[in-house]
């Protein structure tokens, strides 16, 4: 019985290694993984190297493969989308138009597309996927990121009406997890608090803004799982599913917490100037429970604890 070929485009980012990472474990599958400038990392897959935004390449990559799961993709934190909210539109936009295209032309049966939740606009209540309503007016930091992403999602229902490719468009949250950005630089709020509170060495860890907003934040293994049902048990041409813890924590909580799981004795400081995105909300996983039997499993301090000690294992130094 032959093994279905999968294909993991941005293999070395933060949800594609976690994607090869499980993937390769699985008997059925003949995975294959997608770098461009980083290197190879040991794993039972073949490896490519390539620019995605180079139309003949993209093309030969794709003959004879049965799923695409695109996680590659231009990002960074909340630094760089208040300050340079461009670099994240042109990139994108371009790598997944290819994608789409040599997906329908070679008759890949299933791409799986990263969107994102930046659409949503702030309130109490979680979204629902029917609810968001394009009239509505984006929060003025994500209006570059946020209509890339929708365009691609419409791209993903396009080919979806015109061939045999079926298509996922997975909306998620904030992720967190071991491989996640740590670097202050380009990390997001998480990544970022977790490097502040393991290295600080002034007893204090600074938080830009107040603190008050709220992200939903999901553990990268349970979006790993969705990924796997969506592979097994779709069946329908096209579906735009959320995934995301089903809660929001305030930004303050969150770095309580993690400070809590770092075992360290620091004071919390706010930085009422540094860059921060001003938006609070929460989706619902409903319909990802209706159409793949997915609902999230890992809470967040469970997260945070693995999350902490994987930074200990990979980034620690002999820190304690």
């Amino acid at each position: 019985m032959s093994r279905t070929r999968v294909l993991v485009c941005g293999a070395t980012g933060f949800i594609g290694r976690n994607l090869v990472e499980t993937l390769c474990r699985r008997s059925d599958l003949e995975v294959h993984a997608v770098r461009f400038t980083r290197p190879e990392y040991p794993a039972n897959v073949t490896w490519h190297q390539a620019d995605l935004r180079d139309a003949a390449r993209v093309n030969g990559l794709l003959k004879g493969m049965d799923v695409v799961i695109q996680a590659a993709a231009t990002t960074s934190g909340a630094r760089d989308i208040v300050a340079t909210p461009y670099i994240h539109v042109t990139d994108n936009a371009v790598m997944n138009s290819l994608l789409l295209r040599a997906c329908f032309d070679h008759k890949v049966r299933h791409f799986l597309f990263f969107s994102c939740s930046v659409m949503y606009q702030p309130r109490e209540a979680p979204w629902r996927e029917e609810e968001w309503d394009a009239s509505q007016e984006m929060h003025v930091n994500y209006f570059g990121i946020g209509w890339t992403k929708l365009y691609i999602e419409k791209m993903c229902e396009f080919f979806s009406r015109l061939g045999v490719t079926m298509h996922t468009v997975i909306r998620h949250t904030n992720v967190f997890g071991p491989h996640d950005k740590f670097d202050l630089e380009r990390s997001h709020v998480f990544g970022a608090t977790v490097t502040k509170a393991m290295t600080s060495t002034t007893g204090a860890i600074t938080v830009w803004g107040t603190g008050e907003e709220a992200r939903d934040l999901i553990y990268i293994d349970d979006l790993v799982r969705f990924v796997e049902l969506a592979i097994d048990r779709q069946t329908t041409p096209y579906e735009m599913l959320h995934a995301s813890a089903g809660t929001a924590i305030r930004i303050k909580d969150l770095v309580a917490r993690i400070v809590a799981a770092s075992g360290r004795d620091l004071r919390i400081e706010h930085d009422p100037a540094g860059p921060t995105i001003k938006t609070s909300f929460a989706l619902d996983n409903r319909r990802a429970n209706e159409v793949l039997g997915w609902q999230p499993q890992i809470a967040f301090d469970e997260g945070v604890r693995r999350t902490v000690q994987w930074w200990r294992a990979n980034h620690g130094k002999g820190r304690p």
